[in-house]
């Protein structure tokens, strides 16, 4: 059995740790605020980006089509690009879109297609590398920024460009955790290339006008469609951070509560082991003094 000096350490060891959780908590619960506000801004300019891709694709169709619209024809060469944290303490937030990728990831291995993976933060990098290591070809990490905008989107946008313009990739895939609240973080899957045009896109409304375009659908949809990886990446890494600071507040939260039960529990059996010591020791002093 411990003694009383041992757990009394161990009282003020839970004690601060209890600290550092709390203090993690109120700065998750800080930033994820701003955080928030940041993904809630990037979704009506993401739709707006889909709802104007989207009337342009329909008057586009056959060989004029841009690649990125059509893709190569070929499904056989896959880019997996899974976007995680750069930092743990945040319960299953990362776990998550990483077993969501992971299940992906087998399923077109199993069905012999060629996959190849960009770890976006250390997090996803460390959870891929011990099955799927030899098909990571490159990992940012989101900590190289002090805060997350675009400079920490083109980098990846322009790899994915990279790898499809040069032929080493058919489909192009974006694992990310959507943040839907500060307690549920829902993983999900995007198809960056081929664009996937969004039957739900809301129109744009021309009030009856017809518009001819110069230069053509075609050309636009050429300056658009990159633009649009690099905005969806975008929104995706607003999304992934807000979600994180959420996850990272539940989780310090808990932890701070299971501290505290963990020092009621410890100040108890201290008492009580206090009590029995100091009982024993006033039955020896009289037992002592009764044979004296």
């Amino acid at each position: 059995m411990a003694s009383l000096k041992e757990m009394r350490n161990r009282i003020g060891s839970v004690k601060a740790t209890q600290k550092i959780t709390k203090a993690m908590q109120m700065v998750a619960a800080a930033k994820l605020k701003r955080a928030q506000d940041q993904a809630e801004s990037a979704r009506p300019y993401a739709a707006r980006m889909a709802a104007v891709i989207a009337n342009l694709a329909a008057g586009v169709s056959g060989d004029g089509a841009p690649r990125l619209l059509a893709g190569t024809g070929s499904d056989k060469r896959h880019l997996v690009i899974v976007a995680t944290a750069d930092k743990g303490l945040a319960g299953g937030f990362s776990t998550n879109v990483v077993r969501a990728a992971r299940d992906r990831i087998n399923a077109l291995v199993q069905d012999g297609k060629d996959v190849r993976v960009i770890a976006v933060g250390r997090k996803s990098r460390d959870g891929l590398r011990r099955l799927f290591g030899d098909r990571i070809i490159h990992t940012f990490e989101l900590s190289d920024h002090k805060v997350i905008g675009l400079p920490s989107a083109l980098p990846i946008a322009e790899l994915i460009a990279d790898e499809f313009e040069n032929d080493r990739a058919d489909v192009v895939t974006l694992f990310y955790s959507r943040f839907q609240s500060v307690i549920a973080q829902v993983p999900t899957a995007r198809q960056l290339i081929p664009a996937v045009v969004e039957g739900g896109a809301a129109p744009i409304d021309l009030n009856g006008a017809v518009y001819d375009y110069e230069p053509s659908e075609e050309e636009i949809l050429e300056t658009l469609l990159p633009r649009n990886i690099t905005t969806q990446i975008l929104a995706a890494l607003y999304e992934n951070q807000a979600g994180f600071y959420g996850a990272q507040m539940g989780a310090m939260d808990a932890a701070t509560r299971n501290a505290g039960d963990m020092i009621s529990d410890l100040t108890l059996q201290y008492n009580r082991s206090r009590q029995a010591q100091i009982t024993k020791e006033l039955i020896e002093i009289i037992s002592g003094a009764e044979a004296l």
